[in-house]
């Protein structure tokens, strides 16, 4: 039987790395419990101290098919590369000149949204589409796919 994955990233700012993800993915920020019209309202009533309310945070796919990103807030800084990242399909079902400009525009997308660009790779048939690699705001290496 399959299980349902969430993919957890350490990092600085869990509330502004969810914000990324949220519109690299198309994704949205999980709601606050029942009960609650904000993060902020629930976390007070949980007694979470101000100083601790930026500790972790998530987004889940709005159609409930992806997988959940929880983000959780750690002391140290990113050390080396990944071993494992995300791939964004950003150019499904396009070949060639069409999927490279797809993929340039969603980088210049993302750029705005305060990620990095790392490298291009161009297309290498029989195996390589091409895609672009990128960093999050925090550093996390993506590839645009």
């Amino acid at each position: 039987m399959a299980r349902d994955v969430q993919i957890t990233i350490d990092c600085a700012d869990p509330a502004g790395l969810a914000a990324f993800w949220a519109e690299a993915l198309g994704y949205q920020v999980q709601d606050p419990p029942k009960g609650f019209a904000s993060w902020e309202q629930a976390l007070e009533a949980m007694g979470v101290p101000p100083e601790k309310r930026n500790d972790a945070s998530a987004v889940v796919d709005p159609e409930g098919s992806g997988p959940r990103l929880f983000f959780q807030r750690v002391p140290e800084g990113k050390q080396a590369k990944n071993r494992v990242h995300l791939d964004v399909r950003a150019a499904p079902g396009l070949e060639g000149d069409a999927r490279m400009a797809a993929l340039e525009a969603e980088a210049e997308r993302l750029l705005s949204h305060g990620a990095t660009r790392l490298r291009r790779y161009e297309p290498a048939p029989p195996l390589n589409a091409g895609h672009v690699m990128m960093a999050d705001p925090e550093g996390n290496e993506f590839c645009l796919d």
